[in-house]
């Protein structure tokens, strides 16, 4: 039995700059290649948001019974949804508001009670990240109608 190639695996899945272009600048990407980086980011932005917001309408969260959370919180999802089928920067910019939402709610409504510091930092650190990287979908979003349209190779067996 041969031992798992970890690193082939991840250049295969994680590391290919077809699939999951994370690693090539804005300017040299292709059409399909956003497409591909912006349906995973919308994905993931709809699931969380619509999620969120159907648990934020709960009373017993810190924030109580305001109707302002899931209110953002749909406005993302929503707009995340719109935006993977428009590619137009307004839903780009709305989904890329939800991480300096995030640290407003930690402002506001704080943390988890059973957070310890290092939690956190941790959770800080990410959603800083996270903001970072919003930016970038941002810039592919107002870059999109300029980028080459260059279908991908077919690989077949």
């Amino acid at each position: 039995m041969e031992p798992l190639d970890w690193v082939g695996m991840f250049k295969r899945y994680v590391g290919n700059d077809l699939m999951t272009p994370y690693f090539v600048a804005v300017d040299r990407l292709s059409r399909s290649q956003a497409n591909n980086e912006l349906f995973a980011y919308a994905l993931f932005m709809a699931v969380l948001f619509g999620s969120l917001g159907i648990v934020a309408l709960s009373p017993d969260l810190p924030h109580g019974d305001a109707l302002g959370v899931s209110l953002y919180a749909f406005l993302v999802a929503g707009a995340a949804v719109f935006f993977v089928y428009s590619k137009q920067p307004a839903p780009a910019a709305i989904c890329a508001s939800a991480p300096l939402g995030v640290l407003i709610y930690f402002a506001l409504y704080g943390f988890h009670p059973n957070a310890g510091l290092g939690d956190k930092v941790l959770q800080v650190i990410i959603v800083l990240l996270w903001l970072r990287y919003s930016w970038r979908i941002l810039r592919i979003a107002q870059a999109y109608p300029t980028l080459r349209n260059v279908n991908p190779p077919v690989s077949g067996p």
